[in-house]
């Protein structure tokens, strides 16, 4: 049986654009992505705000674009996405994305935006969650169809998957502004999200950024650790499984990344991964999830027996009391009380100092 190649290096702000050029080709890309198609870079932002270890690095956005184009790719379009907590062109500025999309002539476009066109896609059957939670139809964006999808993710926890990397990186890009509906079944749904992506995109590729990790309460209020790696692979999967193993979990011990190897989606078992480049067979982060005031509101409403009122807080006008307190909570609570000092602290490392000149 065929493993699945994961490339993995170790890198520094001197030399991380060429090394984003050689892991790219490392991964394969030229064998994944089709040239003659379209690439979506969708990059991930967790947050509006520059904190370090949750949003895409624009080293890796400005390595992963220089690459495609020294290996002959075609046209390159950026699309982003917001949540109830994330500003989409607030944070192309603050986490410094705008200067590269004009400096490389990248089209920048906006998925909940006039110009996106939503369409019903018809399951077959191979879903595990998004028909009985979308009873009217499952709806995608009409411009991803027959294009490639290059995921930027970074490697950090997550408060409800534990980590969240590459499979996690569609759930903005491909659901409706209603994708909060899909919390309690979010293994599953990462799970039917990757089905879908094999079936509509010509093909699927991601880039992760280790330069600075997030451990903690992610994806926001983390402590940033750095790393020095950077991971690319055309499987979403094992690229998800290496970052946990690396991070310090045992990936199959992982719902979504068991669900999808059992599946056929990817390899999430360590043995049945080639990783190429570093050695990372004695990498252990040792990181933890722990808890933040997100977590526990969303431990009662999704995952306790009070999910039974689900319909009540989040299908109805209740739901903007829950929106309220996630961004009070992010934007005014803990981003000036905590954020920003971690922020401050971090750019005075190498890494921060590289942010900083772009």
């Amino acid at each position: 049986m065929a493993k699945s190649k994961v490339a993995v290096a170790k890198t520094s702000p001197e030399t991380v654009l060429e090394d984003y050029h050689n892991l790219l080709r490392l991964a394969e890309v030229e064998s994944f992505l089709a040239k003659d198609k379209v690439t979506i870079l969708k990059d991930n932002i967790s947050w509006h705000y520059p904190f370090p270890g949750a949003n895409t690095t624009p080293w890796q956005l400005e390595g992963t674009i220089q690459s495609l184009k020294k290996l002959g790719f075609g046209q390159v379009v950026a699309v982003e996405n917001e949540t109830v907590v994330t500003n989409a062109p607030k944070g192309d500025r603050l986490n410094k994305y705008s200067g590269i999309f004009k400096k490389h002539d990248i089209e920048v476009k906006f998925n909940f935006s006039n110009d996106f066109k939503w369409v019903k896609f018809e399951p077959k059957g191979e879903l595990l969650a998004l028909p009985k939670i979308y009873k009217h139809g499952i709806y995608l964006p009409e411009f991803f169809f027959d294009k490639n999808i290059l995921h930027l993710p970074t490697l950090k926890c997550h408060i409800y998957t534990t980590t969240t990397g590459a499979m996690k990186n569609a759930f903005g890009g491909l659901l409706t502004t209603k994708r909060h509906y899909t919390h309690t079944w979010i293994h599953e749904t990462l799970v039917d999200l990757l089905t879908i992506q094999k079936k509509i995109h010509s093909g699927v590729f991601a880039v992760m950024d280790g330069t600075t990790a997030g451990n903690g309460p992610g994806p926001r209020t983390m402590k940033p650790e750095i790393k020095d790696f950077i991971l690319a692979s055309a499987d979403s999967v094992a690229i998800d499984a290496v970052a946990a193993k690396m991070m310090g979990f045992d990936p199959m011990s992982i719902k979504y990344i068991r669900l999808a190897h059992e599946r056929g989606l990817g390899k999430g078992k360590i043995e049945e991964i080639e990783v190429l480049g570093e050695d990372i067979s004695q990498v252990n982060f040792g990181f933890s999830v722990g808890d933040n005031m997100a977590s526990r509101v969303g431990d009662l409403l999704w995952f306790s027996p009070l999910r039974i009122f689900q319909r009540l807080f989040f299908r109805t006008p209740l739901v903007y009391i829950f929106v309220f307190g996630s961004a009070f909570y992010h934007d005014r609570f803990w981003w000036p009380v905590k954020g920003k000092k971690v922020f401050k602290e971090w750019s005075e490392t190498k890494w921060g100092k590289l942010f900083q000149r772009y």
